[in-house]
This record gives structure tokens, C-alpha cells and sequence, in this order.
């Protein structure tokens, strides 16, 4: 950082490392490995699993055990981030917020991997993969420091890649994902009849690459695709297909048509 300035560099670091990170989870820990909504190589899957690590959102088989237990319970008890699990006052409602972003994180249960993903305990290699979980992290903190450091040659642009690919980067990337958990739930726009309070929120869809079409996914959860709609922005998708274009996953799922009407709010 420069005279206080950010610099292009820095500003790159950070959507470059916020993309990878956030990939991982929306592509890789969600839509691949907790609902199987395509179908990839090992080697990719590693990938992915390397890269969702980078979030800082907890191992694989972790994650995918506590979204697998909240699509069992959304929304009522046994949810464990749910912002509905209270009366619907003013007070109440904050604090299911606030409770649904991060305060769930300081008292839940961890759901039991042997129940929710014997698919991935049994998986030799993404149990490997999870194992090293910390590495990961550290990977995703060290790439930006390496490229920082070497593009402006000096310990100072090693120390700008590490905050804005680094911190800054965790910082906004963790609250858009846990802005899924809590904002989703309450504002935004119902176009499907689910059993839960999921919401649609236009203006997440970027910052989350594509999670913030919640409802679509409730609707559909084996769906690869969150965003229904030809204006609904959905990065994570598009992803999905540019891989899918050069055969290196096959088997996408997708909603007909058909489905969709038949799911619709009259």
C-alpha cells in the first residue's frame, strides 16, 4: 500500500482470492459435495475441497454435515443457524439475526458425520483432504503474501497481499456467507412454496456468487443451478458450465420447466 492508497494489485488480490475462496463453497462444499448436483474427477474434487477450505468455514465434512442437518430442519428446531426459532417481535427478530449469522457459531451441536456424510467419511481422499484443513487455510493466506511480495518486490507488498488477499478478503467473504444463514431467511422475495422462510436477495447474488437465490435452492436443492430467472445473476452456475464445456463435469442438475411452474407462488 502505497502513500495509504490501495493499489490495483491489492484490489485484484482480494476479488481474485474472494472468487477462489467463495467458489469453493457455492461450487465445491454445496453444490457438489452436499447435494451432488454434478458430477466431477478426483483431481477436481480436491480442488474444490482445497479451495472451499480457504473460506475458513470449517473442513469439508464438516460443513457439508451441518448444511445436510439444516435442509433436514430448516427452520425449526434443530436448525443450527436458523433466525426463526423465536417469536417475531422487533427485539426478536435482531437477535434471531444476529443469532443466525454468527452467535450460532458460539453454541450448536456438531452433527454426527457417520449420519449426515458417510458418502465423504468414506472417501479416502477427501478425508485427506479435510484432515489438513488448517494447511489449507494457511495455503489461502500464503498465496497472496508469496504474490504480493514477489509482483512489488518488496516486504511490503507481501504485507498488502496478505491483508487484502488475506484478512480483508476472510472479512467479507465469511459475512457474505453467513449472510445466506441470516439474511436470506427474512428479506427478500418468495417465488417458490417451500416448507422453510429461504428468501431471494438480488442484492447478495454477486457477493455470494450465486447463494443468495436461497429460495430457488430451497425449491430445488439438487439443483446446480441457483439462479432460475435469464436476470438472475448466479456466478457459481455459470462456473459449473464453463467446466462442463471442457468435459470436466458432466451430469448437471437443472429444473424443467415443468418443475419450475409446478413449484411456483400462484
Amino acid at each position: 500500500m502505497a502513500g495509504n492508497l490501495i493499489e490495483p494489485l491489492d484490489i485484484g488480490l482480494f476479488l481474485g482470492m474472494w472468487f477462489v475462496s467463495g467458489t469453493g463453497i457455492t461450487v465445491g462444499f454445496h453444490r457438489h459435495f452436499a447435494h451432488h448436483s454434478f458430477k466431477t474427477s478426483k483431481p477436481l474434487r480436491i480442488v474444490l475441497a482445497i479451495m472451499g477450505c480457504m473460506a475458513a468455514q470449517g473442513p469439508v465434512i464438516y460443513w457439508v454435515s451441518l448444511h445436510r442437518r439444516h435442509h433436514e430442519n430448516s427452520d425449526q428446531v434443530g436448525d443450527p443457524h436458523s433466525p426463526h426459532l423465536e417469536k417475531e417481535s422487533i427485539l426478536q427478530l435482531f437477535r434471531g439475526l444476529w443469532y443466525a449469522h454468527i452467535g450460532w457459531m458460539f453454541n450448536h451441536e456438531f452433527p454426527n458425520p457417520f449420519n449426515y456424510t458417510p458418502d465423504l467419511v468414506g472417501d479416502k481422499t477427501i478425508s485427506w483432504v479435510d484432515r489438513l484443513y488448517f494447511f489449507w487455510l494457511f495455503l489461502g493466506l500464503a498465496i497472496p503474501t508469496f504474490m504480493g511480495g514477489v509482483i512489488k518486490g518488496s516486504w511490503s507488498g507481501a504485507f498488502d497481499g496478505f491483508l487484502w488477499g488475506g484478512l480483508v478478503r476472510l472479512f467479507f467473504t465469511e459475512n457474505f456467507i453467513w449472510s445466506i444463514n441470516s439474511i436470506t431467511h427474512v428479506y427478500g422475495h418468495r417465488w417458490f412454496n417451500t416448507n422453510e422462510q429461504s428468501r431471494n436477495n438480488i442484492w447478495l447474488a454477486i457477493p455470494t456468487i450465486g447463494e443468495a437465490w436461497h429460495n430457488n435452492h430451497h425449491a430445488f436443492p439438487k439443483s446446480a443451478k441457483f439462479g432460475l430467472k435469464w436476470w438472475q445473476i448466479d456466478l457459481g452456475y455459470w462456473f459449473i458450465r464453463i467446466l462442463e464445456m471442457f468435459g470436466l463435469v458432466w451430469d448437471v442438475q437443472v429444473p424443467t420447466v415443468g418443475m419450475i411452474e409446478a413449484k411456483k407462488i400462484a
